[in-house]
């Protein structure tokens, strides 16, 4: 959806927290959730990252300081794990959903090897971009 749809679903309005520009940028919700940012390419939303200390969860409950271990067995089959690119021992937990209206759709766990220190949700191939609009 586009931000001016996604900020009437969720009653707040999202604004800029980087330079808008035609390829890639992030809004956040004005008030309400923190740590949570919203990257927007094409003009449309590509990806929710879910940063800190944040209490928001998966629909299946993961959330930030769970242990690789619980997001494995939330997803039982559905996880690829591969190493972290700047944490050492770190891995990102990806889910691939089985269903296959969704084969675009992951979510990414990143971890420092034993627990989950952030999360992001979106369509390939902006939720695999480790540095986001960078």
């Amino acid at each position: 959806m586009t931000v001016a749809q996604a900020s009437k679903a969720g009653g707040t309005p999202l604004v800029p927290t980087s330079q808008p520009n035609n390829s890639c940028y992030y809004v956040k919700p004005q008030t309400g959730l923190r740590n949570l940012n919203f990257m927007v390419t094409n003009n449309r939303i590509a990806r929710v990252d879910v940063q800190k200390n944040s209490e928001i969860t998966t629909l299946r409950g993961a959330r930030i300081g769970d242990t690789e271990s619980k997001i494995k067995s939330l997803y039982p089959g559905q996880i690829k794990v591969t190493p972290h690119k700047y944490v050492n021992g770190g891995h990102y937990l990806t889910l691939v959903p089985k269903n296959g209206a969704n084969t675009n759709d992951r979510i990414v766990f990143e971890t420092d090897g034993k627990r989950v220190t952030a999360f992001r949700a979106g369509q390939l191939p902006e939720v695999e971009y480790v540095e986001g609009c960078s």
